[in-house]
């Protein structure tokens, strides 16, 4: 007999008539919930930016520890990394503009459980973005309040406020937070080039000291200041921490209008942006400050301490309080923009059912993915927990650096594979932007960046599990746990859908 209800009488009918693999994939196209779109491309880059040029802000201090004098170079080299990756992320978005990131592209390159794979590596870097981020804002603004840099505790407890309020703001909705990050990634970007700017007047201009052309090739060349082989291939791996945002823009897809156009151009204002900031102020800051200095002292501020080493009480008195706000400004950003896409993206994936049904529900009134929210800022939230306990703020700092480039650098190695499997599974399928820069194989078209991309991705990945135990366990931990509930959970949902048949028939 057939149950009253049309929508449920058709849907098991469509059970009866999947394959074996098919079934739970996808909910229903009738219960399928939308995100707003509302966003062009200021606010696409803004959100961007925000994740990305923020990262410069810390980890400046954290490559100088392991590259020293070569810091430049390793920014510069991951950079490259960096073009080849956003590229890639432009034509997988073009292609599906929804939130998934990577985890979408290797959905439909692939099958749901490499897209699972995709997306917890993805999520975990996510988590860490948010807690990174509301970590570095304390010792920042520890130049109007010294004990929020000095003090654990104050500055643990600072962090977990702030987390606490973007959760607040975000479920109320996206569009209100996209006009503040608009404002202050054009304030950011501002600041950045005065630094540069002024930092390369004053290497050029003979009778400073602290800024010259002989105290920069001192600092990047002098003895004891240029790394090892070994150092120098890991300085470049942790310098992948500072690109690691341009997932955040195709998170956003979803909520962008026409992203068929303006993700690209996103995506490449925001490189050349990246660029010339990261490059330049990489080498204004050693042309100032001693390696050693930069990875200690000013570890947490690197750019507190380029202003701090300006030659002139005037400039001193502009700069500091204005970096510090800045600084602070910039990572509220990043927070806002980690907390923005690991709630689409578990949106995406609680969608297609790789997470349980609950992160996809979407606010009656917001529209917002408020679940998903406030699930991952508690999460984040207890990865602050332990700088309340423990004394060595640098280490859980750089722990936490580490863990970040595992779970993106992994994502970003799914994204590259799957645009070029894509290539050849689905050549047929429209590409709006498509990599150029291709070679044929076998009558199909492989773009050269994404090959790049995937080959230094994975290298630089293993690199990072090989030296750092931190990321290795825990990153390898992470995956494990997600997976193994990841099968759990679809052994109950095929479990509860084969009920359903068998009570059909």
């Amino acid at each position: 007999m057939w149950p009253r209800k049309t929508p449920q009488r058709d849907q098991l009918r469509e059970l009866k008539h999947r394959k074996p693999g098919d079934i739970s994939l996808r909910r229903p196209r009738g219960a399928a919930q939308r995100l707003r779109r509302v966003l062009g491309v200021s606010a696409l880059y803004s959100v961007g930016y925000g994740n990305v040029g923020s990262s410069i802000y810390y980890a400046l201090g954290i490559v100088a520890l392991v590259a020293m004098g070569a810091t430049p170079i390793a920014l510069v080299a991951a950079g490259i990394l960096f073009v080849f990756t956003a590229l890639t992320y432009s034509e997988g978005t073009t292609m599906f503009p929804e939130a998934g990131g990577s985890a979408s592209f290797a959905r439909h390159a692939f099958n749901e459980h490499v897209g699972f794979a995709a997306g917890w590596a993805l999520l975990l870097s996510y988590i860490v973005t948010i807690s990174i981020s509301a970590f570095i804002i304390s010792p920042y603004l520890g130049y109007f309040w010294e004990p929020l840099k000095t003090s654990p505790w104050i500055g643990t407890l600072f962090s977990i406020g702030i987390v606490l309020f973007l959760m607040m703001i975000n479920v109320l909705g996206v569009k209100e937070t996209a006009f503040v990050n608009i404002g202050a990634a054009i304030l950011d970007v501002t600041v950045q080039a005065l630094l540069i700017i002024i930092g390369i007047i004053l290497l050029l201009s003979p009778g400073v000291i602290a800024f010259s052309v002989s105290n920069l090739v001192e600092n990047m060349f002098g003895n004891g200041n240029w790394p090892t082989a070994t150092n120098l291939i890991f300085g470049i791996a942790l310098a992948a921490l500072a690109y690691t945002g341009v997932e955040t823009v195709s998170q956003m897809s979803e909520e962008t209008r026409l992203p068929q156009i303006r993700v690209p151009r996103a995506m490449i204002l925001m490189m050349f942006t990246v660029l010339f900031m990261f490059s330049g102020i990489s080498v204004v800051a050693l042309s100032a400050i001693a390696p050693d200095s930069l990875a200690s002292e000013w570890a947490r501020d690197p750019v507190a301490g380029i202003a701090d080493a300006f030659p002139f009480p005037w400039m001193r008195a502009i700069f500091e309080p204005l970096v510090a706000v800045l600084a602070a400004t910039i990572l509220l950003i990043a927070t806002n923009a980690g907390l923005m896409g690991i709630s689409r993206l578990a949106f995406s994936m609680g969608t297609y059912k790789q997470l349980p049904s609950v992160f996809h529900r979407v606010h009656p009134r917001f529209r917002t993915p408020y679940i998903a929210i406030i699930v991952f800022s508690g999460v984040a939230i207890l990865i602050l927990v332990p700088g309340l306990f423990r004394g060595d703020i640098t280490e859980i700092f750089s722990n936490m650096g580490g863990l970040y480039v595992f779970g993106s650098l992994l994502a970003f190695a799914f994204a590259h594979a799957s645009i070029i499997a894509l290539r050849v599974r689905k050549p047929e399928l429209a590409r709006p932007f498509k990599l150029r820069g291709n070679i044929r194989i076998k009558g199909r078209e492989l773009p050269v960046t994404a090959i790049i991309g995937l080959v230094t991705t994975v290298a630089i990945w293993l690199v990072i599990i090989v030296i750092q135990d931190y990321s290795r366990w825990v990153g390898f931990g992470w995956m494990g746990i997600g997976l193994a509930g990841y099968l759990i959970f679809r052994w109950r949902e095929r479990i509860k859908e084969e009920r359903m048949t068998s009570e059909f028939k």
